[in-house]
């Protein structure tokens, strides 16, 4: 009996991918919203992509906050997924957005200089020595990122990335955790971040 991987479905785009990316790896996957498959997984992906504001909605009218607020076993965000991990995010014309609080940190727009926004295409990632999620995985491997909003570099980084400032290309804090970057795009090294993931 292989482990129980469960995407939820955060109504985001970028779903098909991701357990299409699970698929290859010979991962069986289910995507649900109903808070018993989520807490009766081993492994939970919080897929997003789009707007922080827009995905909280979606979050909530699906009542699934409280849900991935109670997780105990490794939770995976994606792109936007990881930013909705945070506190607070400032990708919105409102204000602040509140986000589930997984973890203390706030989600900023990038300050890349002259360079464009969004930061998107291949970039290096710098991980902490010893992380679990970046075994066999090279310092300086490059990565796939679409993104115009960051976590700044702090106490729960887990990798860094340089894009006119450092920002964190991944973050963890006791069993969330999360990605900048899209490992479903970024070739061998994303899925043996996948891999990593999943055998944790």
């Amino acid at each position: 009996m292989g482990q129980q991987v469960v995407i939820v479905n955060t109504g985001c785009a970028n779903i098909s991918s991701v357990k299409f990316a699970l698929e290859r790896l010979g991962v069986q996957v289910t995507v649900s919203a109903e808070d018993a498959v989520i807490k009766g997984a081993d492994k939970v992906f919080l897929p997003g992509v789009g707007t922080a504001y827009a995905a909280m909605r979606s979050i909530e009218q699906k009542q699934l906050t409280q849900t991935l607020q109670q997780l105990e076993q490794p939770v995976l965000g994606v792109c936007l997924g990881m930013q909705l991990m945070v506190t607070t995010s400032a990708e919105s014309r409102r204000g602040d957005v509140t986000c589930l609080g997984l973890m203390p940190g706030h989600v900023a727009r990038m300050q890349a200089g002259d360079l464009r926004l969004p930061h998107m295409g291949w970039n290096t990632v710098t991980p902490k020595p010893g992380s679990a999620l970046f075994a066999g995985i090279p310092n300086e491997t490059f990565f796939y990122f679409v993104h115009s909003y960051a976590v700044p570099v702090y106490e729960n980084t887990l990798a860094e990335c340089s894009y006119g400032q450092p920002f964190s290309a991944a973050l963890q804090y006791n069993n969330y955790m999360g990605v900048q970057f899209h490992p479903e795009r970024s070739g061998e090294a994303g899925a043996q971040l996948l891999t990593n993931f999943v055998n944790l």
